[in-house]
């Protein structure tokens, strides 16, 4: 019995072999590229089974008992407000959308300190596990969410006099051992149920092997974890009229339809798109935002979105209402029924030249005999997935949960 770490930080890694039964097994550790895009030289010597798992975005641990991925581990330290909350959601979901259980750690709380003002603690945005349990009913695999541990509970009044605001990390109770420098506290209960979830999982598949990946989600303290987060979601009073679903508007199919009926010509008639058509409603997740490179906190609010608001089933055709990305402010028009799109901070242009610049990273532009012998590997990886790692995080996920996506001065949809 052999176990692979695949991480993206070492002192992360032995941080969950330390303090698991993973210490007392044949563990190897490997450097998990996120892309083709950002890791040409290494992405794609990853297993083909992990990159089903990377085709949107990269957690940050993925576990591997006998050459089979049994779990993924996403940490994070940011302020839970808001959006931000919702930033790391694809990478969850890409996981779970490929049966691996998935364990999320994030803060309850970190302080904010700006000049002016007294610091304060910017609590999570309980929606989070609204959208994780969401995801669950879905794929029937965990993913459950761990607080990092802070000193939220102590000094809930007192931020200012936390000791771990006084010491530069915003209320944040992390590890003082430095073989595991940046992680959480390891004493830290929440830590300890997850290492305690961590072992559960490594005895289940070592005892009725790999299939047990299946049934872990109906082990008793794993379902005690989800009613934890069902309860959290109550407890801090969790609705569906908070962020990112407050930047949203449902409104009939026939209007995005009218929309992009200015495409129509004599080859084209978007009233013969089935998949739109199909669903008689249709929301629409907007910012005001300019474009940004890696499409932070937007690309993870819109899978959360869909999960939420728009999913039924465990592909993104299986949804009873459309999910649409809009770059702008959206003007409506009920008499005409449709809307106008207007921004002055981003293009359709952004969006391609960014897509373009996936492409551009193909070595098939190159021909085989101007490639090195280094990088034949990879040419035959682009030979059989063309650019679908190479492209940048916003493209591929953007493309992937919005059936369509609009600009003041051009728009993208699917017809299937």
């Amino acid at each position: 019995m052999n176990y692979r770490i695949w991480h993206s930080s070492e002192s992360f890694a032995d941080f969950i072999i330390d303090n698991t039964d993973l210490v007392t097994r044949n563990t190897t550790k490997s450097i998990l590229p996120d892309s083709d895009a950002s890791k040409p030289k290494l992405f794609h010597k990853v297993p083909d089974h992990l990159k089903k798992i990377l085709y949107l975005d990269a957690p940050d641990i993925i576990i591997e008992f006998d050459n089979e991925p049994i779990l993924a581990i996403e940490e994070s330290r940011e302020a839970g407000t808001g959006h931000n909350a919702f930033q790391r959601f694809s990478r969850l979901a890409a996981a779970v959308e490929n049966g691996v259980p998935t364990f999320y750690v994030y803060p309850e709380a970190t302080i904010i300190s700006r000049q002016n003002s007294n610091p304060r603690w910017d609590k999570i945005n309980p929606l989070i596990f609204k959208a994780l349990d969401d995801v669950m009913d879905i794929y029937n695999k965990p993913v459950l969410l761990y607080y990092y541990p802070t000193d939220y509970r102590t000094h809930i009044a007192t931020p200012q006099v936390s000791a771990n605001f006084l010491n530069n990390n915003k209320g944040r109770r992390m590890e003082i051992n430095m073989n595991y420098a940046g992680c959480p506290e390891i004493q830290d209960p929440q830590m300890q149920e997850m290492f305690a979830h961590i072992n559960l999982l490594i005895n289940e598949v070592e005892q009725s092997g790999i299939q047990a990946v299946q049934q872990f989600i109906r082990k008793r303290a794993i379902r005690n974890k989800r009613d934890w987060m069902r309860t959290e979601y109550a407890n801090k009073n969790g609705s569906l009229n908070a962020s990112p679903l407050t930047s949203s508007i449902e409104l009939p199919t026939q209007y995005l339809i009218n929309f992009l009926s200015s495409y129509n010509n004599n080859s084209y008639d978007i009233n013969d798109s089935e998949l739109l058509n199909s669903r008689a409603t249709t929301l629409f997740y907007y910012t005001g935002s300019r474009w940004r490179p890696q499409g932070d906190p937007y690309t993870g609010c819109l899978a959360a979105i869909d999960y939420i608001k728009c999913r039924t089933g465990q592909t993104f055709e299986d949804r009873d209402v459309n999910l649409v990305m809009v770059w702008g402010s959206m003007n409506i028009d009920h008499q005409n029924q449709t809307f106008t799109v207007n921004s002055t901070n981003c293009s359709v242009d952004d969006f391609a030249n960014q897509a373009e610049t996936g492409e551009k990273r193909s070595l098939l532009l190159k021909g085989y005999h101007n490639i090195s012998n280094d990088e034949i590997p990879r040419y035959y990886m682009h030979a059989r997935y063309g650019s679908t790692y190479s492209k940048p995080k916003p493209i591929r996920i953007f493309s992937y949960f919005a059936d369509a996506i609009l600009f003041a001065d051009g728009s993208l949809w699917r017809d299937a």
